[in-house]
């Protein structure tokens, strides 16, 4: 990927309780960091990868909720 693109690059240490997310704006590169004091941004390390996600999955992310453990608590039936 390239960095330059303008997209924002997340890493996730791995005691997963920290990220920083990089990114370019137009004077240099950004940095943001976020550290947990308690619980980890992810539960299952096997689960992760290399992925592209967008801005809700991200600001997820940073409040710690993980979408993927979540299930639909009503499911639609059609009525006739």
């Amino acid at each position: 990927q390239d960095p330059l693109s303008g997209h924002l690059f997340c890493f996730i240490n791995r005691r997963a309780n920290q990220v920083k997310v990089l990114y370019w704006d137009r004077s240099g590169f950004c940095v943001w960091s976020k550290r947990l004091e308690q619980g980890r941004f992810f539960s299952d390390w096997s689960q992760i990868r290399s992925c592209e996600t967008d801005w809700t999955h991200l600001k997820l992310l940073l409040e710690g909720v993980e979408p993927k453990s979540f299930r639909k608590r009503f499911s639609r039936v059609p009525t006739a």
